[in-house]
């Protein structure tokens, strides 16, 4: 297929020089140009014709917003990588350039050691390369390293069409703020039960996409806090750098937080959520993994069909990464694979139909 032509586009001589090191020593990948603004790049991207590029949001004469705007329309097709603070108002913008099309998001390291950011960005960006350009996707068939312990026969005389279901628990990752856009309207005022949910985010992302998610759907969307009491109707998202679980206490379910180890390399991890969300709740569980890289949600899809609860899958075409979805529609463990714009409409109908 070609090594992967990469453009990277950053005011900092520093940062341009950074990621071009970094990304041309992988064997796959080409840096084939750079521009200090949006407006070089733009004059530019004929002649490079890059198969993806990473974009700087703070720059001189055209920001990162106003040239992802113009690429949209350009240039539709070429994936962006977003290149943010991880700062309140790098947060903000960063959900805003999702929001006009972006596919993804890396933070800048803290750190002020160069090779601590040469291995911080390596290990944020390619693979988010890899995957964005298609050079990397889940296998037709999973090996013998897979997580996944039992084939979907094992599962299939525990379902139950009319199985009850007292809780939704949600998890994404790459492409999620966009199809957490779509989803989360679907869902009605009087929804009769609780949903949990993990998207891969830093801190303050989490804030303020439950804020934006809250603006344009009829359910609240709250970041999960320690202590919360589950209700009917109400979102809760786990926030960023904590796992997310559920625990009764007397006789309500509330939210707990930790500080676990990372789990597929995430946390928040959706298997942590999905572990604690079967244990308290049993064969009543309805999970959705939705897309994102990895497979970060398979133990805990396997978990749930294993206690007879029901899960849904995102499909391939409507994904950005069909990786989380993916390894779980292949394992054979969704009853239901869908277009992100079903999603809602068979989650609201599953869930109404089985009370």
């Amino acid at each position: 297929m070609g090594r992967i032509r990469v453009m990277v586009v950053d005011d900092a001589v520093v940062v341009r020089r950074m990621l071009t090191d970094s990304l041309s020593s992988e064997p796959d990948i080409d840096v084939v140009g750079t521009a200090p603004n949006g407006r070089i790049a733009l004059a530019k991207l004929t002649t490079l014709n890059p198969d993806i590029i990473i974009l700087d949001l703070e720059m001189p004469e055209l920001d990162g917003l106003q040239t992802l705007a113009e690429l949209r329309r350009i240039a539709p097709r070429v994936p962006v990588i977003m290149f943010s603070s991880l700062t309140q108002r790098g947060a903000a913008a960063t959900l805003d350039a999702l929001a006009l099309g972006a596919r993804d998001y890396i933070t800048k390291p803290a750190t002020s050691s160069p090779s601590e950011s040469f291995e911080l960005i390596r290990g944020q960006l390619v693979g988010k390369i890899r995957a964005l350009t298609g050079r990397s996707s889940v296998p037709k068939s999973l090996d013998a390293s897979s997580t996944v312990t039992k084939t979907a026969s094992t599962f299939l005389s525990r379902i139950s069409q009319n199985q009850r279901i007292d809780i939704v628990a949600i998890g994404v990752s790459t492409g999620g703020p966009a199809a957490l856009a779509v989803l989360m309207p679907e869902f009605p005022r009087d929804f009769p039960v609780p949903i949990v949910l993990v998207q891969h985010m830093p801190p303050m992302f989490t804030s303020m996409l439950a804020e934006r998610l809250t603006n344009i759907s009829q359910i609240k969307v709250s970041e999960g806090a320690p202590g919360m009491i589950l209700e009917p109707g109400q979102a809760y998202i786990a926030p960023g750098d904590y796992h997310m679980t559920v625990e009764r206490r007397e006789r309500a379910v509330c939210l707990a937080l930790n500080q676990g180890m990372p789990e597929n390399s995430c946390r928040p991890a959706v298997d942590v959520l999905f572990r604690s969300v079967v244990q308290i709740y049993g064969c009543n569980v309805l999970a959705v993994i939705l897309t994102g890289m990895g497979q970060d949600g398979l133990r805990g899809c396997e978990d749930i069909k294993e206690n007879g609860g029901t899960v849904f899958a995102q499909d391939e075409a409507t994904s950005v990464v069909w990786g989380m979805p993916g390894f779980v529609a292949r394992t054979g463990l969704a009853d239901k694979i869908l277009p992100i714009e079903l999603v809602g409409v068979e989650i609201v109908r599953k869930v109404i139909g089985s009370r």
